[in-house]
């Protein structure tokens, strides 16, 4: 692996950055994830499965469950797909998913982000996780 550091979260010092600028518009989100061979529920055991899944199955059930709350909050996702090696890029770096996800502003990501039902939800993608990326992007 490129880096033994994991990526779990928005750490305070990363929200305040990103929701201290301006807000231009609309935001898409790519995303990069590695998943869990299994997923780890220890945070969240009102919602572990009755049998172990993998983390794959549980980012397939936290997508499951958020997607109609991105799309009522203006949200949208764009792209979904599975991660291959890179053509340019460290060999030693995977991710087994890569997400483009669009929000209509910065503050309508923080709405949508901020709702218990999403942060309930959320607990899933922590379970499936081992590390991630997530990139904003803006139209130039």
């Amino acid at each position: 692996m490129a880096t033994e550091r994991a990526f779990l979260d928005i750490t305070p010092e990363q929200g305040a950055s990103f929701f201290g600028t301006p807000d231009q518009g609309p935001v898409v989100m790519l995303n990069l994830l590695r998943f869990r061979e299994t997923a780890d529920y220890s945070h969240a055991p009102d919602l572990r499965p009755a049998d172990a899944i993998s983390g794959a199955q549980a980012y397939a059930r936290y997508m499951s469950e958020m997607r109609p709350l991105l799309e009522a909050s203006g949200g949208a996702v764009l792209f979904s797909g599975t991660g291959a090696p890179y053509l340019i890029g460290p060999q030693d770096e995977h991710w087994d998913h890569v997400l483009l996800v669009r929000q209509a502003s910065k503050a309508a990501f923080l709405a949508f982000a901020s709702d218990p039902e999403a942060q309930r939800i959320t607990a899933h993608r922590t379970a499936a996780i081992s590390d991630s990326r997530l990139l904003p992007i803006r139209a130039d």
